[in-house]
């Protein structure tokens, strides 16, 4: 084919391949149209019924699996702490002159996003800075490298 014989495609005459669509099938529309009568459905039972949902736990009546099966061991899910996490190579990225930490500054730098959920200071990276971190919990490893710094860590209860 020549370049000048290229038909040029735009939008407004896109159209799918040729044998690419095949025309939806009609149920239940005579038994000549090939899906008439049970319109493939079988013969009688819930699943040829209107209205049929299928239920993925459903187990036709049997008790289902997640009752027969016996609840063990214990779960702290519903008792756990959840904190909010804060690195001290971010704090010396955001605070590196020194000074005061607490959480009202911590969220206005974006270090934490909810004031509502308490914060835990983490030993990750190193600080050469003095910091008064004020926060819910740290690691130790996180209160000994601010103490070498010459700073403080004070627990909020």
């Amino acid at each position: 084919m020549t370049d000048d014989n290229k038909e040029i495609i735009l939008l407004n005459n896109l159209a799918p391949a040729a044998g690419s669509v095949r025309t939806n099938t009609r149920k239940g529309r005579g038994t000549a149209a090939g899906k008439g009568r049970t319109a493939g459905r079988g013969h009688k039972g819930q699943k040829s019924r209107s209205g049929y949902k299928s239920n993925p736990t459903f187990e036709g009546g049997q008790m289902p699996i997640h009752r027969r099966l016996p609840k063990r061991g214990f779960s702290n899910y519903g008792f756990r702490n959840i904190y909010q996490v804060v690195n001290l190579k971010r704090l010396v990225e955001v605070f590196g002159s020194g000074g005061d930490v607490t959480l009202e500054k911590l969220l206005e730098n974006g270090l934490v996003k909810k004031a509502s959920v308490p914060v835990k200071l983490l030993g990750d990276g190193e600080i050469s800075v003095a910091l008064n971190i004020h926060v819910h919990a740290a690691s130790q490893s996180a209160i000994e490298k601010v103490k070498a710094a010459g700073g403080e860590v004070h627990l909020i209860c």
